[in-house]
């Protein structure tokens, strides 16, 4: 955290277990993610006596880059049954935690859209092919080593594929990391197609590594 975390009491005494149960929450805010600015936290008794619901009330003001406001408060009311300064804290920084969690994966997904987006087609080569098992794997024209499932290959062209094979492709994001999808052969590299002036795909020296 850029800024250590600022605490407050309004009307109460801090325990040492009570400051405690907070660190340890705010460590696994951390743990979701690293990078917030801010945190602060304002912990406040606002009825010595209450009939119902909880004296407390507790409040987590979080900031997170780019400009990211994340507010969590709770304070049980008349219509909830009393509940002690420990289960507000957990009760709050639970709210708290899913909307991070939130934030961080959208940030992520972001990032991961910008590096390998979808949407762009980009033009590669096979290098690896194993037919048995319905997979292989592609050269980008930047390097990048990219694999490929039969299932992903358009108008069951799989039995046409060569190692040398032009491909153009879409990049997805897979559980194991970036595969390509909705593979359309083109041709081999270094080969024109059709009537077309232009070559396809320039095959680099180091196709075949």
């Amino acid at each position: 955290m850029k800024i250590p975390p600022e605490i407050t009491y309004s009307n109460l005494e801090k325990s040492e277990a009570i400051d405690y149960l907070v660190h340890e929450k705010i460590a696994k805010l951390e743990h979701i993610c690293n990078y917030i600015n801010s945190c602060h936290i304002a912990i406040e008794k606002i009825h010595d006596r209450p009939r119902a619901g909880s004296p407390y009330r507790v409040r987590i003001d979080l900031t997170v880059p780019p400009s990211h406001q994340l507010v969590a408060e709770k304070n049980p009311g008349e219509d909830i049954q009393y509940e002690p300064l420990e289960a507000v804290i957990r009760e709050t920084f639970h709210t708290m935690r899913h909307q991070l969690t939130k934030i961080t994966q959208l940030q992520r997904a972001s990032e991961q859209a910008n590096r390998y987006p979808e949407a762009q087609e980009t033009t590669a080569f096979v290098t690896k092919l194993f037919r048995e098992n319905s997979y292989g794997f592609l050269k980008t024209l930047d390097g990048r080593e990219i694999y490929f499932h039969h299932n992903s290959i358009l108008h069951n062209d799989f039995n046409r594929l060569e190692i040398g094979t032009g491909v153009d492709f879409s990049l997805e994001q897979g559980e194991e990391g970036p595969r390509a999808s909705t593979l359309k052969i083109v041709d081999k590299p270094g080969i024109r197609a059709g009537k077309s002036s232009e070559t396809l795909i320039e095959l680099p020296l180091d196709w075949q590594e």
